[in-house]
C-alpha cells in the first residue's frame, strides 16, 4: 500500500533465556510508565526515551519469538491471486508489480477506461470486528470491554490469531503484508529526533506511548484471562509482533456497512489495499446489493501503466503518521493553527456572538494551506471577527441588514473594512512568522540535509515533512504581507468599499466560493483529530445508511466527499486515516499531554 511497503525479510533469531516472572515484571513497568500522570509540557520527550528504553529491553528479551514466513512477501502473491479468484474477487485487467520508491502496488495488464470498474472484493475476504467475533477472539472480546470499545485493537489481534493459525483461510492475504512498516512506530531515536518542533511531533510520541500501553495491557490479559487460555498468542506475543499488528491495521482499516447494513465496522480489504495514492477523487465505494467492495478507475490507464485510487484529503503530517509515507505532490497539504478569542477580552462577548451567529467557534483549530489563498473562508470570517472594532462588531449584531451581512464574513469580496483587513493580514503574517522561529533549522538548512545521500528513509521523511510545514507558514507570511500591502494601497488611495447589498444574496448562492460561512460545511473537517484510529464502534447517520454505496479509503474512513469523518463519542483531536496513533488509547484517567507548542499557539491566538 504505497510507499511503506518496503520488504525486509525477517528473520527469527535464538530466543533469549527470560523467566515468565521476569518478562511480567518488565510488562508491569512499562504499564505503569505509560499510565501515569502526564509529563508537564516540555518533558514529553524525556518520557518518550523513558518508554522506549523499557520496550527495547523487552524487545531483546523477545528475539526469535515471532511467528515469521520463509521467503519474502512477493513469493505470495500468486497465492493471493489464486485465493482472490476462488472468492469471487476481480482478478483480470492487473497484476501485483514493484514499482520502484513505491514499493508494490497493481499495474494494468490491459488498456483501462476511466470509471471503468475494474476491482471488486467480496465481503467473504475481509477481515472485520464481525469476523473477529466469530473467531478464537470472540470469548475474550465478550469480556474484555476494551476490546468492545475499539475495534481498530480488536481487528491487530485479530490479525495476530490468524497469523498464527496454520489453517487460517486469510493467511494467503497475511503472508503478502509487510515484514515492518514506514510509520514513526517504526523510526529509530534518532529518526525521530528530526520531527522535534513539527507539528507531527506530539501524534508521534503519543502515538508511541499508546501503542506500548496497549501491548503492556493485552500481554498481562493473554497471559491472566481465563478467556484468552486458547489464544494462539499466549507463548509467542512480542512487542514486534503487537506494532506490525497495529501498523498493519493503522495504514489498511477501512469501514464499511455491516451485512445488514445497519451499522459500519472496520475491515482489512485483501488485495485492494495493494493500491497506491495519488491526487483525485475517491473512486472506491461498497455495494451493499451485491456485498462487495468496488473500486473504479479514477482515469484512463494504458497497458504497463500503475493503478492508483485517492486516499482522501489528507495532510503529509497524517500520511507520515498513519501511512508511513511522504507525498510530494499533495495538493491538500496544510499546518493547524490554533486561534481563539480571549475570555478576558473587553469585546469577548460580542464577538463570541458574531462567530456563534455564523457558526464558528470562539476557539478552534483551523488551517493553512499549501495553496493560495492560504486560508479557508471559515478562517477568513473569524479573523474578520477577531481584528473587530466595538463599533463594527455593533454593526454586525444590531445594524442594518445585520443578520444578512453575517452570511459575507468568510466571502473575501465583501471587506469589513480596509482597516481590518489590514489588522487580519497582519496577524496571519505575524503569527506565521512565530510559529517559524520555533523551529530549530532553517528550510535552507533542511533542503541540505536532503540532498546527503547516506540519509536514511526515515530521516528523509521526517525532514521532507519538517520542511513542508516551514514551506507552507513561508507562503503564509508572503501572503499576509502582499495581501496588508494592498489594502494598505487601498486605504492610501481613498477606494470605496464594495458595500453589501441585500440583493447580493442571490450573487453568493451561486458558487462554493461565495457561499455563506454558516451554509458551508465547516472546511476545518480536515483538522479533526489526529486521525488516531478511532476504533469505538460508530454508527452512521441515516444518509449514510440509505446510501447504496458506503466510501472506502486505503487506510481510513471517510464520508462520501472524501473527508474524514469522527465516530460517535471517539476522542477528537487532530484527520485517517483520522484519528491518532492507529490504534486508540486504553482508557486512563490522565489526558495525554499537550504540546508545549499548542499552547503557546492559544496564548498568541488570544493576544
Amino acid at each position: 500500500m504505497g510507499k511503506k511497503s518496503r520488504v525486509k525479510t525477517q528473520k527469527s533469531g535464538t530466543t533469549a533465556a527470560v523467566s515468565p516472572k521476569e518478562m511480567m515484571n518488565l510488562i508491569s513497568e512499562l504499564l505503569q510508565k505509560c499510565s501515569s500522570t502526564a509529563p508537564s509540557p516540555g518533558k514529553e520527550w524525556e518520557e518518550y526515551i523513558q518508554i522506549r528504553a523499557l520496550v527495547e529491553k523487552i524487545r531483546k528479551k523477545q528475539k526469535g519469538i515471532s511467528v515469521v514466513f520463509e521467503g519474502s512477501r512477493e513469493d505470495y502473491f500468486s497465492e493471493l491471486m489464486g485465493w482472490a479468484a476462488e472468492c469471487g474477487a476481480s482478478c483480470e485487467g492487473f497484476e501485483i508489480s514493484s514499482f520502484a520508491d513505491e514499493g508494490y502496488g497493481l499495474k494494468a495488464t490491459r488498456d483501462i477506461k476511466a470509471e471503468e470498474l475494474f476491482l471488486w472484493i467480496p465481503r467473504k475476504m475481509l477481515m472485520t470486528v464481525e469476523s473477529a467475533k466469530n473467531s478464537v477472539l470472540g470469548p475474550l472480546y465478550s469480556q474484555d470491554r476494551i476490546l468492545q470499545a475499539m475495534g481498530n485493537v480488536t481487528l491487530a489481534l485479530h490479525l495476530l490469531c490468524e497469523r498464527a493459525n496454520p489453517s487460517s483461510s486469510w493467511l494467503s492475504y497475511i503472508k503478502t503484508l509487510p515484514a515492518d512498516y514506514d510509520t514513526p512506530l517504526y523510526f529509530e531515536e534518532e529518526e525521530v529526533r528530526h520531527l522535534l518542533a513539527t507539528q507531527a511531533i506530539q501524534d508521534v510520541l503519543s502515538q508511541y506511548k499508546n501503542t506500548a500501553r496497549q501491548y503492556a495491557y493485552f500481554y498481562k490479559v493473554i497471559h491472566t484471562h481465563p478467556n484468552a487460555s486458547k489464544l494462539p498468542l499466549k507463548d509467542a506475543f512480542s512487542f514486534d509482533d503487537y506494532r506490525w499488528a497495529v501498523a498493519s491495521v493503522m495504514t489498511r482499516q477501512n469501514q464499511i456497512p455491516t451485512a445488514d447494513g445497519s451499522r459500519v465496522t472496520l475491515a482489512l480489504i485483501p488485495l485492494w489495499d495493494m493500491c497506491n495514492h495519488t491526487n483525485g477523487l475517491i473512486t472506491t465505494g461498497y455495494n451493499l446489493e451485491d456485498d462487495r467492495c468496488e473500486c473504479v478507475a479514477l482515469k484512463d490507464y494504458k497497458e504497463a501503466e500503475q493503478i492508483y485510487i485517492f486516499y482522501g484529503t489528507r495532510s503529509n503530517a497524517e500520511f507520515v503518521i498513519h501511512n508511513g509515507f511522504f507525498f510530494d505532490d499533495n495538493a491538500h497539504d496544510r499546518v493547524k493553527i490554533k486561534l481563539g478569542v480571549s475570555k478576558s477580552e473587553r469585546l469577548y462577548a460580542m464577538k463570541a456572538e458574531v462567530l456563534a451567529r455564523a457558526g464558528i467557534p470562539a476557539s478552534s483549530i483551523f488551517a493553512l494551506h499549501c495553496s493560495e489563498p492560504p486560508i479557508s473562508a471559515q478562517l477568513l470570517a473569524f479573523l474578520r471577527v477577531f481584528c473587530m472594532t466595538e463599533e463594527e462588531l455593533r454593526d454586525y449584531l444590531v445594524g442594518d441588514h445585520a443578520i444578512n451581512k453575517i452570511f459575507t464574513l468568510g466571502n473575501a469580496e465583501f471587506p469589513v473594512s480596509w482597516e481590518n483587513e489590514i489588522k487580519l493580514w497582519t496577524f496571519l503574517e505575524t503569527r506565521a512568522t512565530l510559529l517559524l522561529k520555533t523551529y530549530k533549522t532553517t528550510s535552507e538548512e533542511d533542503r541540505s540535509m536532503l540532498e546527503k545521500p547516506d540519509l536514511s528513509l526515515h530521516s528523509r521523511i521526517a525532514i521532507k515533512l519538517r520542511l513542508a510545514e516551514k514551506e507552507i507558514l513561508e507562503r503564509a507570511v508572503s501572503s499576509g504581507r502582499t495581501k496588508r500591502l494592498h489594502f494598505q494601497k487601498q486605504l492610501d488611495e481613498g477606494a470605496p468599499l464594495p458595500l453589501y447589498e441585500e440583493s447580493d444574496i442571490a450573487l453568493l448562492e451561486n458558487a462554493d466560493a461565495k457561499l455563506p460561512i454558516i451554509l458551508r460545511k465547516l472546511e476545518e473537517e480536515d483538522e479533526r483529530l489526529e486521525e488516531e484510529m478511532n476504533l469505538v464502534e460508530m454508527k452512521p447517520d441515516e444518509a449514510s445508511l440509505a446510501a447504496y454505496r458506503k466510501t472506502v479509503l486505503n487506510g481510513g474512513s471517510k464520508d462520501v466527499n472524501g473527508t474524514q469523518e469522527d465516530p460517535p463519542g471517539s476522542d477528537a483531536v487532530p484527520e485517517g486515516k483520522e484519528t491518532g496513533d492507529g490504534v486508540e488509547k486504553i482508557p486512563e484517567s490522565q489526558d495525554e499531554p499537550s504540546t508545549k507548542r499548542t499552547e503557546d499557539e492559544a496564548k498568541e491566538g488570544s493576544e
